[in-house]
């Protein structure tokens, strides 16, 4: 069967911040499909990306060239109840390979925030979430399949081409085409989430008791004030409960929040109080909620954000947030509109993971930008109302005073944040913004070179790079 490719496709990522219009598109059903892709890009001397859910806040996805969307090969291929393993093809999204574990009664030990990401995508960029005894998403990966540049399929694990294996784990879609990947799960479970307030100065003088304490813990820093929400999420056996409440969540959390920054953006310094007033609003009470895993682990992003998100050594945490509070209060023109938000990660031996030998705090800088909001079938009525009401606000003060997507100036926050980051020896997450080139991640990672060394062997024409990977390898 033959492949057919499309023209004047244009792809952008989940947050808008970045986009393309790749020369061609494809979808391929089947190996032979993608094989007949890169023969195609070879004869042409054309790049080629694969690409998942789209959920990068960067321009790592983007080409020029060739396009190759995973998402037709998505098939579960092996359930091993004996071993808890699950064997799938690497365009699954998270989302239905958590369905499909359930009802095997198994699931993932950890997930990111969201789980509208690829299999292939989630361990290509380091994907994290929170719990010191847990490591990044790709350390729960045994073994996978690697298409090369070449059309030879590489079979990898702990076993067998362990180099590869180890830089396949964080692979920047720069090796080749991630064709399947087995993950080690465990018996399904259900978490229990705790919420409930705190200051900087409690968390950071008992951070270790905080981590004894919670199985997954993580913390929000409300920028501009000391006040802090602090998130327990730990096994438990009690029947799903839930805290959600629409006007709370969509109304005042939602809506309300949306209108506030971009007033904003005319007036900076309202985000000092708007900050204060939002805990104030919706993070003062203790809340618990109960469920499976996923959807504990998983959490709705509502706003379009810009993102940065840096790895630091663990012992570094306190420093580097009250160095980032100092900054921000001797600078009162620079503002955060969003909580900081702080995980933490196990170290591995991942060539090119941000937690490469070390336990690593996650510190994660967030900037508003527009958002387009989108109903699923579960929003209500009322919340629909609701939001067609503010809509036509919003239209009406777009005509008044400029449109209501205005871009936020985040230079300042960001470049300072960056600084303090590469001072405590931070990693850049390689999903999100970063300013970093070759040198910064040659002084980073003690195994850059190895990888190169292996990308070059794998790729020696540079099919799979693209700017973003440029600017990471010359």
């Amino acid at each position: 069967m033959m492949v057919h490719g499309h023209k004047g496709f244009k792809f952008q990522n989940w947050a808008k911040t970045y986009g393309c219009y790749p020369e061609m598109y494809f979808q391929p059903t089947c190996v032979e499909e993608v094989r007949q892709v890169l023969d195609l890009a070879r004869q042409q001397n054309k790049r080629v990306k694969a690409i998942g859910g789209g959920h990068s806040p960067s321009d790592i996805a983007c080409t020029d060239g060739f396009m190759i969307h995973m998402g037709k090969m998505n098939r579960i291929l092996k359930v091993d109840k004996e071993k808890h393993q699950i064997t799938v093809e690497g365009g699954i999204l998270l989302k239905d390979l958590n369905v499909e574990l359930s009802k095997h009664g198994l699931a993932l030990p950890n997930l990111g925030a969201v789980s509208d990401v690829t299999a292939a995508g989630v361990i290509g960029t380091g994907t994290h979430n929170t719990g010191i005894k847990h490591g990044i998403l790709p350390t729960q990966v045994v073994a996978l399949t690697l298409l090369t540049a070449e059309g030879t399929i590489i079979e990898c694990s702990e076993t067998s081409n362990e180099d590869i294996f180890k830089a396949s784990l964080v692979h920047l879609g720069c090796l080749g085409i991630i064709l399947t990947i087995t993950f080690q799960c465990v018996p399904q479970f259900h978490l229990q989430q705790t919420s409930f307030p705190s200051t900087l100065k409690e968390v950071l003088d008992n951070l270790d008791s905080h981590l004894r304490k919670s199985e997954y813990f993580r913390f929000l820093w409300f920028p501009h004030s000391e006040n802090v929400s602090v998130i327990y999420q730990d096994h438990t056996n009690k029947p799903p409960t839930s805290a959600a409440n629409w006007f709370w969540d969509y109304a005042i959390g939602f809506h309300l929040l949306e209108f506030l920054l971009w007033v904003s953006t005319f007036l900076p310094r309202l985000v000092h109080w708007i900050n204060r007033f939002f805990f104030w609003l919706l993070f003062t009470s203790k809340v618990e909620s109960s469920d499976i895993s996923y959807k504990i682990l998983n959490y709705e992003c509502r706003f379009k954000q810009y993102v940065q998100d840096w790895a630091i050594p663990i012992e570094k945490t306190a420093e580097a947030l009250l160095e980032l509070k100092a900054m921000l209060e001797s600078n009162p023109h620079v503002v955060a509109h969003f909580p900081v938000e702080v995980r933490f990660v196990k170290g591995d031996d991942i060539l090119l993971s941000p937690c490469f030998q070390k336990d690593s705090c996650y510190m994660n800088i967030i900037m508003y930008r527009k958002c387009s909001y989108k109903f699923s079938d579960e929003h209500s009525f009322l919340d629909r109302c609701f939001h067609y009401q503010t809509e036509m606000i919003h239209i009406v003060l777009k005509h008044l005073t400029g449109p209501y997507g205005k871009d936020v100036p985040r230079l300042d926050y960001w470049l300072a944040y960056e600084r303090i980051m590469k001072k405590v020896g931070g990693r850049p997450h390689w999903a999100k913004a970063h300013t970093c080139t070759r040198k910064d991640f040659e002084k980073m990672y003690p195994s850059f070179q190895k990888f190169c060394a292996i990308r070059e062997k794998l790729d020696p024409t540079g099919m799979f790079l693209n700017a973003y990977l440029e600017k990471v390898f010359y």
